[in-house]
């Protein structure tokens, strides 16, 4: 066991500030996450903040029609939530798709994002990662890669970002409001994770002490959404491959706007803006989910073990466009 001093922040200012002062300080909110790390050994702070009791527990409409959760808002709630249900399908159904029944009514909003991407070998101490110790190597890279990445990794990291509600949130074009020791910030959420590039040890764009303390979810109502999910089991399983999609169509017929991101293949949730680009204006036909799907996956890179993931975005994603698009599937 290594000691490290415990403190219940009063405010999100001074939680900020008294993580932000220390260098080895974590912020501390439903724990699934980091209270596993500190039991094996791969995270060793001096200081835990906890979070869990600030008052950013809410979901609410903005007056300009965005619907701003709070970075306390604990899975399982904002699943169930009227509202999310009813306007963010996508996003209630990629909820319900992560973890546990138990782990949702501890995991929150804030800390779903900051899940570690992270593999086996990152949670096996005796093994090199570059994760966990910088410039030790990949253990991945010659070992088991049926669960890596297949796109956007380098020769540092192959793993691939755990969260559901991440992808979700992405295909939702959600923003993400910080708040850091010089102040208040909001950045998309799809720029708040990062490729591994040479630093894999930074899963996102974050500074030391700056705190998650809401998602805004944008205006509108996306009943014509949907999160599916492949994976090895029908539940507390890691994705091997999913897709959220968010689609409306033109009166004539054709695709207005497409929005898609994909889980299980990246680093962070990876917006497929190739496919959008093909899909929007285009006909909703079998070739032309096909023919976007291929584009996105053009930059695709196996490792061996995950080469099935190829083809396993390309169906999965044809499948949910036909699905909320109306298309048959062709004969």
């Amino acid at each position: 066991m290594r000691p490290f001093e415990y403190q219940r922040a009063d405010d999100a200012a001074g939680a900020v500030a008294a993580v932000a002062a220390r260098p080895g300080a974590r912020f501390l909110a439903g724990g699934t996450n980091l209270v596993d790390h500190l039991k094996l050994g791969i995270a060793a702070p001096d200081l835990l903040v906890d979070v869990s009791g600030l008052p950013l527990d809410t979901v609410e409409e903005l007056p300009d029609g965005r619907v701003r959760v709070g970075a306390m808002v604990r899975n399982s709630d904002l699943a169930a939530h009227p509202l999310i249900r009813k306007r963010y399908p996508v996003l209630s159904e990629a909820l319900l798709a992560g973890a546990s029944g138990q782990l949702r009514n501890m995991a929150t909003t804030g800390g779903n994002l900051l899940q570690g991407t992270r593999c086996l070998y990152f949670q096996d101490v005796t093994t090199p990662c570059n994760k966990r110790e910088p410039g030790s190597g990949c253990s991945a890279l010659e070992g088991y890669t049926r669960n890596h990445a297949i796109l956007g990794a380098s020769e540092r990291c192959v793993a691939v970002h755990p969260s559901d509600m991440a992808v979700a949130m992405s295909a939702l074009d959600a923003d993400v409001v910080i708040l850091g020791a010089a102040g208040g910030r909001t950045i998309p959420l799809t720029a708040l994770h990062r490729l591994p590039g040479d630093e894999p040890d930074r899963d996102t764009l974050l500074e030391h002490g700056e705190l998650i303390t809401a998602v805004d979810l944008p205006p509108g109502t996306y009943s014509r959404s949907a999160y599916r999910k492949v994976r090895d089991r029908a539940s507390y399983a890691f994705a091997l491959v999913s897709v959220a999609a968010v689609v409306s169509m033109d009166d004539g017929g054709t695709i207005g706007d497409v929005r898609l991101a994909l889980g299980g293949v990246a680093h962070k949730p990876w917006r497929a803006a190739r496919a959008e680009d093909i899909l929007r204006g285009a006909q909703p036909s079998e070739d032309n989910f096909r023919r976007a799907a291929e584009a996105e996956l053009e930059s695709a890179s196996a490792l061996g073990d995950n080469a099935f993931k190829i083809p396993m975005v390309r169906n999965t994603m044809v499948a949910v466009l036909r699905d909320l698009t109306g298309r048959p599937a062709d004969v």
